[in-house]
């Protein structure tokens, strides 16, 4: 619309400009019916000009401005012929034609213009025969004068308020385009990796059902429900949200991804996004369990210090088969998730495991049994399931074991004991071997 009132404005000033320099060439003595003719009809075409534009509909308006852009042209170049090619005017009148449709349409809009210019002038010229006079003088009308002047004027602070209009809105636009990457983060962690990316990238209508081999994971902690009975609701809210992060850290470290919270229950699954093989994933997935259990062993003696005598112990259940993933429900809700036979087993196995426990399937195990140390449990029998489920309990890393071992752990009554030599420091390596030989010392002493 901004662009239609400034080829409004153009198309009357020139106009009026180009009328009064045809008006200053007659006189009252030898009145020129063509001129004034020409003078009457300019007026006039300004008024239906408008009107057109006014009553056109939004659709066919930037082809009549177009059109009208052509006209004006051309009515120029025809009045140019009727005022005998005026040096100055016509030089200032073919210049306010080049600007104005190089700086409202282009290349496309120059081209046409001129072409209606240079029609508009050999129209001029069949109807009339210019009289060529040189002179050395290059007059030119008070109209033609004023309205020059005011084009270029109005032309100029149009363009500068356009600027300004335009700074103003790219300033608005990039403090909403950092607004939305604020929003967009906030809003990617509720959504999980695979279903945030396709979604950015305009691939959402990828997130179809399919059938992939996949490694879920189960954990919860042992008698957490009756820990919430016990425990105010703020600090419980605390202590689940530390372990909730804690855990969604070693989650990311490991590249795994998180299906859902549920309560102090975690399931996440491996495999489904930037999968590197199902023998990776696999062993991810244990080693990712490995590292909640470790951890688990440090928050536990932080929530003691802070007075919660009951012991928070997880239980963890993997199994690694064919899933059905994608999104489930409703065209007003849906949620991206996994479903399946495998799906059940790896979470009945985390209610079957006993505390710090990490329970595998055969199929889980044959994947990662040259990686991760396992106990042969037998046989489980297993809700929902008619026949037993063989399972193995993790150990630990084949190379954190033996001489290499690296992690020691050892709770009894009276007496705990939790070494990671890869978190100790060389400077403190001293004083945590005082404090082990002043310990064993103590109960060789007590035995005696």
């Amino acid at each position: 619309m901004d662009s239609v009132k400034s080829q409004y404005y153009f198309r009357a000033l020139i106009c009026f400009a180009a009328s009064g320099t045809l008006a200053s060439q007659i006189t009252l003595n030898d009145l020129d019916v063509l001129r004034a003719g020409i003078i009457l009809f300019s007026l006039a075409y300004i008024y239906f000009a408008y009107q057109a534009c006014r009553k056109v509909g939004p659709e066919r308006l930037p082809q009549l401005v177009q059109w009208l852009g052509c006209s004006d042209s051309l009515l120029i170049g025809f009045i140019l012929a009727l005022s005998n090619f005026s040096l100055l005017p016509s030089i200032l009148f073919v210049t306010m034609i080049q600007f104005n449709a190089l700086l409202n349409g282009g290349g496309k809009k120059w081209a046409l213009d001129n072409l209606a210019l240079a029609s508009g002038v050999a129209v001029g010229l069949l109807v009339h025969k210019p009289q060529w006079i040189l002179s050395s003088q290059m007059n030119i009308s008070l109209a033609s004068l004023i309205g020059i002047l005011t084009y270029f004027c109005a032309s100029a602070f149009y363009t500068y308020s356009q600027i300004a209009t335009l700074r103003k809105q790219t300033d608005l636009l990039n403090k909403e385009k950092n607004t939305f990457k604020v929003r967009a983060y906030k809003l990617s962690r509720y959504i999980s990796p695979p279903v945030w990316s396709a979604i950015s990238e305009g691939r959402d209508s990828a997130l179809q059902t399919e059938r992939k081999r996949l490694t879920i994971f189960f954990s919860d902690i042992k008698d957490f429900s009756q820990l919430s009975e016990e425990m105010e609701a703020e600090a419980l809210t605390d202590i689940l949200n530390t372990y909730l992060k804690e855990m969604s850290l070693i989650v990311s470290h490991y590249g795994g991804t998180i299906d859902k919270f549920m309560g102090d229950g975690i399931m996440v699954i491996f495999g489904d996004n930037k999968s590197k093989g199902i023998k990776h994933d696999s062993v991810q997935c244990v080693s990712m369990a490995l590292a909640m259990r470790k951890r688990m062993k440090t928050l536990q003696k932080q929530w003691q210090d802070q007075g919660i005598k009951r012991p928070m112990q997880i239980r963890m259940g993997i199994n690694t088969g064919y899933c059905t993933v994608g999104t489930f429900g409703t065209s007003h809700h849906l949620d991206y998730t996994v479903l399946g036979t495998h799906v059940n087993l790896a979470s009945r196995l985390e209610s079957a495991a006993a505390p710090e426990e990490i329970l595998v399937t055969h199929e889980t195990w044959s994947l990662c049994r040259d990686t991760i140390m396992c106990r042969d449990k037998g046989e489980i029998s297993v809700k929902g399931f008619s026949h037993p489920i063989k399972v193995y309990s993790v150990i630990g890393l084949r190379k954190d074991l033996g001489k290499n071992q690296n992690y020691f752990e050892q709770t009894l009554d009276g007496f705990s004991m939790h070494l990671d030599m890869d978190k100790v420091r060389n400077y403190d390596r001293e004083r945590a071997i005082k404090a082990l030989e002043k310990a064993a010392e103590a109960l060789k002493e007590k035995a005696l």
